[in-house]
């Protein structure tokens, strides 16, 4: 069994190696043209996807654990690296979605078509994979400190990759500052934890208390820095502008994976604690519950189609803390159920988050690469032209939205049935559960209604602009990969037995607790075979309802005209709803939260006026409301520290000097 973990070690830190060198060829010119280079990078990236899914998947079905320990000359002592079935959950999206993007960016960000960008993003792409590897794998803070650094700049230098665009180079330099105040987080998070343990590896699960205000200290450290990186409100500000002006790829990347890292960070943070306080497990919760509605209120009132798939990242990673949160708060009324639902539920939305979102953002660049634009009004009617794309990303906005048969259907469950063993108790938790249901049960009805609104607007009725009109299908190098993602929504929502067992063997990982606690098993609280028999029975519904339209279609007599006529004599495209109009009921109830601004038409004077329009858009509320304003007040108030910098050396090495000089003193009081 031993040398079976050894061998999935082996495996994954061999990926890992593969994902770092995949971009090496097009760094080499003279050797290789850029077509040629890009298809060898494509080769190692599928390789080592192929490698690291194949170690994580023998990691889980063993449930064992291992570290490895690497002598270096750094004054911290040596580096840990270890494989876990946690780490081994979280690296399946890591290996999987970054195959798939890799193998979508052969035909979506080709070689001859973008010369000039192409050789850094191919291995910058490479690295960040790498990169996402070696944090999930660290087992010591420096290491960890290491991995994350690397990961943070190849993300940014592939947010920036058409840097030549100002919209572009705003969202990098805002993705690289926010990136970066959350590792001063993590800067003062692994001190404090080495203060608590005398060592820099990381404590075994469950082995420290959470009752002095040293480790409350490191729990809020958690929340802010790795926060940052998942994109939990009021932390997201990078996140929309990033996904959004990012390749489709990238995007799917960032969203489906880099996201879930953060995600990781907490949850092996909190791994380390028993008798977590109640009030930990409400915080966590009533982050998840503001991110996920107020997340998918600003998603409902976006234009621009990879923004809005940007806010449902917001909405998800909300979802997946409020399953945290349910753990938590089971732990601290030591309720087993609780325990198992909520980290099994925020644990499997973790791998249907990636599946969902990368299948959704990968569909959004066959649209863009199609039409030409973002923007979902100069869109419509591109299921046409666009048939296996609009079946496809048809499928990720039924599993994002909670619906049976798929997969997201499944981890929103187990949160549902967290909530609900909650309910049954008393005092603060079976009050803060109670709350969090029907606001669980609210995000699902806003993402319904949202993702009619894409699908509709986008590949229904006929095209609004004839410059933005769906063109052409996407190759198979970018259908298949979105074809594979669909394929584990499915397979998932219909057979969820398929993980139950994998996490059963995860979720002791994170709540050693468990194992000591006589609950049951997860099969027991869940209707995992009545789950699979109901998908079956659905899927058979729909399918003999496709048959008998389909058939009566065929015998109907057939006239042609334009969808969405409204009655009207002479219909127009501009005359089928917008995405202003078609969300106008929802945006106005989220008025107080998304301070919509509404451009009203100029004065119309005479018999014949001209032109006019009206127009809406919603704001990064949070950003240009809160963060600016407090930042330049701060800056206006700390203006005169700015004449310590005076461009002076010597002033710079008194400086330096009279810092050694204060560290010495310290050291050695």
């Amino acid at each position: 069994m031993v040398q079976e973990l050894a061998s999935a070690g082996t495996l994954i830190f061999a990926a890992t190696l593969l994902a770092a060198l995949s971009g090496v060829p097009l760094l080499v010119p003279r050797l290789l043209s850029a077509s040629r280079g890009q298809l060898l990078s494509i080769v190692l990236m599928l390789a080592a996807s192929g490698v690291g899914l194949s170690g994580a998947a023998l990691a889980l079905v063993t449930g064992r654990s291992e570290v490895y320990q690497c002598a270096w000359t750094l004054p911290f002592g040596p580096a840990g690296f270890g494989v876990d079935p946690l780490s081994a959950w979280f690296l399946i999206p890591i290996f999987l979605i970054t195959g798939c993007a890799a193998l979508y960016a052969r035909t979506y960000w080709h070689a001859d078509q973008y010369p000039h960008n192409v050789r850094k993003m191919t291995f910058f792409f490479g690295l960040m994979a790498a990169g996402m590897s070696a944090v999930v794998l660290a087992r010591d803070g420096i290491s960890f400190l290491f991995a994350w650094e690397i990961m943070a700049l190849a993300a940014y230098f592939l947010v920036s990759t058409e840097d030549e665009k100002p919209e572009v180079n705003e969202a990098g330099t805002l993705y690289m500052i926010t990136t970066h105040i959350g590792t001063l987080g993590l800067f003062a998070l692994f001190p404090l934890l080495n203060l608590m343990t005398g060592s820099w590896f990381f404590p075994t699960a469950g082995s420290l208390a959470a009752t002095s205000p040293l480790a409350a200290a490191i729990f809020l450290l958690a929340l802010f820095g790795f926060g940052m990186k998942a994109g939990i409100m009021p932390l997201h500000i990078w996140l929309p502008s990033a996904h959004a002006n990012a390749p489709s790829h990238v995007s799917a990347v960032m969203s489906g994976v880099i996201l879930k890292v953060g995600v990781y960070g907490v949850i092996r943070t909190l791994s380390f604690f028993d008798t977590i306080p109640l009030w930990w497990g409400c915080t966590v919760l009533t982050l998840g519950v503001v991110s996920g509605v107020v997340g998918v209120a600003f998603a409902i009132g976006q234009h621009d189609l990879k923004r809005l798939l940007a806010y449902h990242s917001i909405e998800n990673i909300g979802i997946i803390f409020m399953g945290l949160g349910v753990a938590l708060v089971g732990q601290s009324v030591g309720s087993p159920a609780m325990m198992l639902l909520g980290m099994c539920g925020a644990l499997l939305h973790v791998l249907n988050h990636s599946l969902f979102k990368a299948l959704l953002f990968l569909g959004a660049g066959s649209v863009i690469h199609a039409t030409g634009t973002r923007e979902i009004d100069l869109m419509g009617g591109a299921s046409r032209r666009l048939p296996y794309t609009a079946l496809l990303f048809g499928v990720g906005a039924v599993a994002i939205c909670g619906l049976p048969p798929l997969n997201g259907f499944v981890s929103e469950l187990l949160i549902y049935l967290g909530f609900f063993q909650g309910i049954q108790g008393a005092g603060a938790a079976a009050a803060a559960t109670a709350l969090a249901a029907p606001a669980l049960a609210l995000i699902g009805g806003l993402a319904v209604a949202c993702f009619v609104k894409v699908y509709g607007i986008v590949f229904l009725g006929v095209p609004r602009t004839e410059k933005h009109e769906a063109r052409h299908e996407a190759g198979w190098q970018m259908l298949a990969p979105m074809l594979l993602l669909a394929a584990l929504c499915i397979a998932i929502g219909l057979a969820p037995t398929l993980v139950a067992d994998l996490l059963g063997r995860t979720t002791p990982t994170v709540l050693p607790l468990l194992a000591s606690m006589a609950g049951p098993p997860l099969q027991e609280l869940v209707p995992l075979t009545m789950i699979t028999l109901s998908g079956v029975a659905l899927l058979a519904l729909i399918a003999v309802c496709a048959l008998w339209y389909r058939r009566r279609v065929a015998l109907a007599p057939r006239s042609e005209t334009v969808t969405w006529g409204c009655g009207y004599q002479r219909p127009a495209p501009r005359i089928q709803y917008s995405a202003s109009s078609f969300a106008e009921l929802l945006t106005s109830l989220f008025a107080f939260v998304l301070k919509t601004r509404n451009h009203l038409p100029g004065k119309m004077t005479g018999l014949f006026p001209g032109r006019s329009r009206f127009y809406s858009h919603v704001p990064e509320a949070m950003l240009e409301m809160v963060y600016i304003p407090a930042l330049k007040r701060l800056y206006q108030r700390f203006s005169g520290v700015r004449r310590l910098q005076g461009g002076i050396l010597q002033q710079y090495v008194l400086y330096s000097l009279l810092t050694l000089i204060v560290l010495l003193v310290a050291s050695y009081q």
